[in-house]
């Protein structure tokens, strides 16, 4: 399934898979569009796509024809968040030498979508549930009401029930958002999606940078596959676009994915791509003895990766596949931790 966001023509702005967990979440954005008046929240981990249902929601309805305006609750200071937000009048604070809307007017009857809605204040909580209930809300300093006439969606990628619990958000306010609620799968739930989306992202980054990458081997499809994708699908955009960038291949192979190791559980367990749940089984280690005076985590790593490289008779292939990493994954680490040639030409010839 490729789902275009209507009325968008940036090559980014689509919902692609094939999984029923996907399509069952798109499902319920379309349903969710038909009422304009619905407030909404959009649940999910971070690099889901959380904006890109907002926004199918907004363009799937019947006010699409009005803005999207869309704000980061997050990424905006606590005492600026309300004036931009309501706006303010004339004299509010010091410097407001004139009148400013505030982005609930400039949604003008179409959608306003708070994203990181979790990072919010109580204080703020407290103004948006009455300007939610009420439909009206006042700038600051201000004396008239101004009606609200859109639609309101909101996002976080923590979970409020559990915030709510904590006393660290409203529950009043979480009741009023969650009336209508997506909840965005995982990519390592939705099984055979991360193959769909990279080559996607493969033909897209391909075009953009006027390059010949025509697709994937099948060492690079079987890591894309059970891999965890911890950052979800911006973290193999992100994996994708670099593989090209960098190495420019015809044929993206495994070692060019450079990724985070994945935790024992999941390695054992196989959550990426398959959906199953590692959260009953316990975490084997074996343990490293510390000295007293403690050590760094670099010297630590870079200890283990020349150990690992001395045990593999400098076969940096058979090396990753003691580390358990891709050989990419191998160099990157070892360019990082500043181990040279010399380094490791010494270490072989120890005796």
């Amino acid at each position: 399934m490729t789902l275009k966001i209507p009325n968008s023509s940036h090559p980014h702005k689509t919902i692609i898979g094939e999984s029923p967990q996907l399509r069952q979440a798109v499902d319920l954005a379309i349903r969710i569009a038909k009422s304009s008046t619905m407030t909404t929240l959009i649940t999910g981990e971070s690099g889901t796509g959380k904006e890109l249902f907002a926004k199918l929601i907004h363009e799937t309805g019947a006010d699409a024809d009005k803005p999207f305006i869309d704000i980061n609750c997050g990424a905006i200071p606590i005492n600026l968040l309300e004036s931009e937000l309501f706006g303010y009048e004339k004299g509010a604070f010091t410097g407001a030498d004139q009148n400013k809307r505030g982005l609930f007017e400039l949604a003008g009857g179409g959608t306003i979508f708070l994203d990181e809605i979790g990072n919010t204040t109580n204080g703020i909580q407290m103004k948006l549930l009455k300007a939610v209930e009420n439909k009206k809300f006042r700038r600051l300093n201000g004396t008239m009401e101004i009606n609200i006439s859109g639609r309101i969606i909101a996002a976080t990628n923590v979970n409020l029930y559990e915030e709510v619990r904590q006393g660290r958000f409203r529950e009043d306010f979480y009741h009023r958002l969650n009336v209508g609620h997506v909840q965005i799968p995982p990519l390592r739930e939705r099984s055979g999606d991360a193959l769909v989306l990279a080559m996607h992202f493969v033909k897209l980054f391909a075009a953009e940078n006027e390059n010949h990458t025509l697709g994937l081997t099948a060492a690079a499809e079987s890591l894309i596959a059970n891999y965890h994708w911890p950052g979800n699908i911006r973290q193999l955009r992100n994996a994708i676009e670099r593989a090209i960038l960098v190495y420019a291949p015809v044929y993206i192979d495994a070692e060019h994915l450079i990724l985070e190791p994945q935790p024992e559980f999941v390695r054992r367990n196989g959550t990426g791509g398959n959906g199953r749940s590692a959260s009953k089984t316990q975490l084997h280690f074996n343990p490293i003895e510390i000295p007293n005076e403690g050590i760094a985590l670099e010297t630590l790593e870079r200890d283990i990766i020349l150990s690992t490289i001395q045990k593999a008779g400098g076969n940096l292939s058979k090396a990753s596949r003691l580390l358990k990493i891709n050989r990419g994954k191998l160099r990157y680490r070892i360019e990082k931790l500043n181990i040279s040639k010399e380094d490791i030409f010494l270490l072989l010839n120890e005796r």
